[in-house]
Parts: structure tokens; C-alpha cells; sequence
């Protein structure tokens, strides 16, 4: 007789209760990974945060009409205990922006205000540049060798698959305004923190200063260091408002599918809500809202798994705050999170994981990993390191963690800027980290997998 696919997907997800045996396991985890390839819920959902609220910064109504869509979809999806848990965090809010060259050759630059950025005074400030092609080229000047300056920093990111040169070369954006403050400078200008070659520059958080700060174009920084080689000085006009509260409002989001068996025992994943305001935060981060979202969902079927699996939204990931409350807010139950994840890495294919390994031996990691070759994924022998910046909190309280690193090779192009929006989105390439996902949650919640528990050598 032939089975209709979505009967056949059923099928195979009941057949795992009650006895839980490797061969349901694999089969049930088969299933979910297969149902994944062809489901459309995290474009879905991903198309309804761009469209429906768009670009939401921490402290702005648009962060607000972010909590309430979140609610709404968990309770359309069927999550259950959907919660709102407030907490404040201090949010910087953009004005009005402009940079020029006015001297020797005017020109107009691309610019946009890190966070933290201090305002210009009334009618801007106008001061000649330093140009520096390097980071540390900065970092060597003494204390006051930059006095009435404008410090400029052209040092470019490299394209890399895992974005490790985001970390490398991203503390110019993190750090560069207070230590240009340090050496006397009245201004901070550095090349986005990108790896794309057009006139959007790319924003993101920094150290406050007390000066104003801003990413510039990749072209405009190049002009500015060609503009600076011909060796006469060169003046730029900066105008910049900004504003900081120091209590924003901020809310992180949940829902649960809740075990059938083992209730207390949740398993923890989601991406975060909030976004820089250029663009529409598609892949930064409704992409991971959708897919762990999605993945929950057809990891539960059409019944409900062992344990618990909870969707998170956090709720200020690029200003700080969200871990922390997080982690405060749920520390008398790690002993009970079996495992976290964190999707913030894009909506790019997942090419490599990392799982606890405590697990590793495990049934259900046997079955998971049985999941991977069609989806091109590779397992690292290497543990877990980072997770993601919402989940730090409680990995510090000492909740196992899962890496699953997206392809960030054009990530980079779009990260923090008006480009990342939802037509960057590769739907097949959305489906497959839902897969990844999906698969994994499935047989975690439907095993006993102990992610703390020693490998054998240890415990001896």
C-alpha cells in the first residue's frame, strides 16, 4: 500500500513511543529532517517579522510591536506558556547623520553612527583627519598625539567561511572610539565592518567615547585614505544625533511545545528579536527566530516530544542586556535545561557542528548524526565554544551548548546594514538549517540523553 508523505512522517514519529529504541530514533529523526526540506513555516514566519514590523532597535516602538507579534505567533502556532518576561537595558537611538569632506576636494560620504556614538555639537564639528590603515597603528600613537582630530581607521574585514574575522578585526568598531577618545581625538571614523564593496555602510555597537563615531562606506574610507596620501590636510564636517536611555524597556519572548513524559526537562534554543534599524533584520536575526521556531514545531509532529522544547525571542542581543536577564530570570532551573542553542549566524547553510561531548556515544547523537551526510553537514570531534551571545548567560551557569556554524561567507555583505533585508534570503538554504535543527531537537527530546553526564575515562 503506498503511505501519503505526511502519513509516512507520522507514521514514523509515533512509532518511537514508548520504547524509544535506536531504530525509531534514527527513523523519527529521518522523518523530521526530510519534512524539513520541503516546509516552508520558517520563511514564513521569517517574511512576517520583515514585513509586518521590519527594522527594531531596542527602546523604539518598533521593538515593542516586535513583542507583541512574537506573542502572537507562538499562540498561533500552538506553543503553550507564551511569556513575556520584562527587563531594562540601557538603548541608543539614532538621529539625523551626514559626513563631508569640505577641504581641499569636497565630497559627500556614506556614513552611518555606532551605537554609543556621543552627538556633535548644534552645526557639527569640522577637524582634520588622521588616517590610519590599520587598527593598531592606532593603538601605538601616545595619549594626546590626536588632539582636534578626526581618527580614521581603514583596516578591511576578510571574507572567511566561519566569519572568524569578524572577532579580529570588529574590535575597531567595538573599542576604537574610547581609545581614539584616549589619544585626544574630537572624532571616529572607521571602514564597516564588512566584506561587501558598496556605498551602505554597516553599523553596530560600540564603546561609548564621548565623541561621535560612524562606520563609513568601504568605497568612502578608501577615498579618504587616497584623499590623505596626496599629503595635503584634509578636513571632514560631521553632524551626528543621538540620544541614550539609560533604562529602556526590553522583553524577552518564550513559548513552549511541552513534554508529554518529562515536562521539567527543556531543552532551551531560538535567535533573537531585536535589530539595528537599517534594514529590515532578516538575517540578523528573524532567520534564527524562524528556523529554531520551525524546528520545534515539526521536531514536536503531530504530538508532543518526551521533553519540553522552548522557543526563545531575546530581546536585546545587538545593545547587551538580554542574556543576563535571561540567565537571572531562569537560574533556578538549569539543572533542568538538558541543552541550548542559539541561531544568530544568518540564514546560509549549516557546514559544521559541534555537540556536547558527553552525549556523543548517545542513541539519540547516533541517530542525529545518521541525519547529516544528506544534509553536507560535517560533525567537529571539537566541543562546543561560543554557542551565542544570549545563551552565554546560562552557559555560564553551566548548561550544555550546541554550535551549529552557518556558511558566513556573504554574511558579512549584509550584516547591520540596509542589505539585509528578505529577498538575501536562499529559501533551500533557510530549509536546511530548519533540518539540521529540527533533527536534532527531535532526538534530544525524545531520548534520555544526559549532555552533563562524564564520558566513561572521566567518571572512572
Amino acid at each position: 500500500m503506498r503511505i501519503l508523505p505526511q502519513l509516512a512522517f507520522a507514521a514514523a514519529l509515533v512509532a518511537v513511543s514508548p520504547a524509544f529504541a535506536a531504530e525509531d530514533l534514527a527513523a523519527g529523526a529521518a522523518a523530521v529532517r526530510d519534512k524539513a526540506l520541503t516546509d516552508t513555516l520558517a520563511w514564513d514566519i521569517t517574511e512576517s517579522l520583515t514585513s509586518e514590523v521590519g527594522g527594531r532597535m531596542v527602546g523604539s516602538p518598533a521593538m515593542e510591536r516586535a513583542r507583541d507579534w512574537g506573542v502572537a505567533k507562538l499562540k498561533a502556532l500552538g506553543f503553550e506558556n507564551v511569556k513575556v518576561e520584562a527587563f531594562t537595558t540601557p538603548a541608543w537611538s539614532r538621529g539625523a547623520e551626514s559626513a563631508e569632506v569640505v577641504g581641499p576636494w569636497p565630497h559627500k560620504l556614506a556614513i552611518i553612527g555606532l551605537g554609543n556614538s556621543a552627538p556633535t555639537a548644534a552645526g557639527g564639528i569640522t577637524a582634520p583627519i588622521v588616517v590610519f590603515k590599520t587598527y593598531q597603528a592606532m593603538l601605538d600613537q601616545a595619549p594626546g598625539s590626536l588632539t582636534g582630530k578626526i581618527a580614521v581607521v581603514t583596516q578591511a574585514m576578510g571574507r572567511t567561511q566561519d566569519g572568524s574575522s569578524y572577532g579580529a578585526v570588529g574590535v575597531q568598531r567595538r573599542a576604537g572610539a574610547l581609545e581614539a577618545a584616549k589619544r585626544g581625538a574630537v572624532g571616529y571614523l572607521i571602514r564597516s565592518i564588512s566584506t561587501d564593496d558598496t556605498r551602505l555602510p554597516h553599523t553596530g555597537g560600540g564603546a561609548a567615547g564621548g565623541i561621535p563615531a560612524a562606520a563609513l562606506s568601504p568605497p568612502d574610507a578608501e577615498l579618504l585614505e587616497n584623499l590623505a596620501g596626496r599629503g595635503k590636510p584634509v578636513l571632514v564636517k560631521l553632524e551626528m544625533a543621538s540620544a541614550t536611555n539609560p533604562a529602556a524597556p526590553a522583553w524577552n519572548v518564550s513559548g513552549e511545545i511541552r513534554g508529554k513524559e518529562r515536562p521539567d526537562e527543556v531543552i532551551v534554543v531560538g535567535g533573537h528579536l531585536d535589530s539595528w534599524d537599517p534594514g529590515t533584520g532578516a538575517i540578523d536575526d528573524a532567520a534564527g527566530i524562524a528556523i529554531t521556531t520551525a524546528a520545534a514545531k515539526l521536531a514536536a509532529g503531530p504530538g508532543k516530544p518526551r521533553r519540553t522544547i522552548r522557543v526563545v525571542m531575546w530581546g536585546s542581543e545587538e545593545q547587551g542586556g538580554s542574556s543576563g536577564a535571561y540567565a537571572a530570570a531562569h537560574k533556578d532551573e538549569v539543572a533542568k535545561i538538558i541543552v541550548a542553542g542559539e541561531s544568530d549566524g544568518g540564514a546560509g547553510r549549516i557546514w559544521s557542528l559541534s555537540t556536547p561531548p558527553a552525549g556523543a556515544g548517545h542513541d539519540a547523537m547516533k541517530a542525529f548524526r545518521a541525519t547529516l551526510p544528506k544534509l553536507k553537514v560535517a560533525v567537529s570531534s571539537a566541543p562546543p565554544r561560543s554557542g551565542g551571545a544570549d545563551i552565554s548567560g546560562i552557559i555560564g551557569l553551566g548548561v550544555p551548548f550546541v554550535d551549529f556554524n552557518q556558511d558566513m561567507s556573504r554574511y558579512f555583505d549584509l550584516h547591520h546594514s540596509a542589505d539585509d533585508t528578505l529577498d538575501k534570503i536562499d529559501p533551500a538554504e533557510l530549509s536546511q538549517n530548519v533540518a539540521v535543527w529540527a533533527a536534532f531537537l527531535y532526538t534530544v527530546a525524545n531520548s534520555d540523553i544526559d549532555f552533563r553526564a562524564k564520558p566513561p575515562a572521566e567518571a572512572k
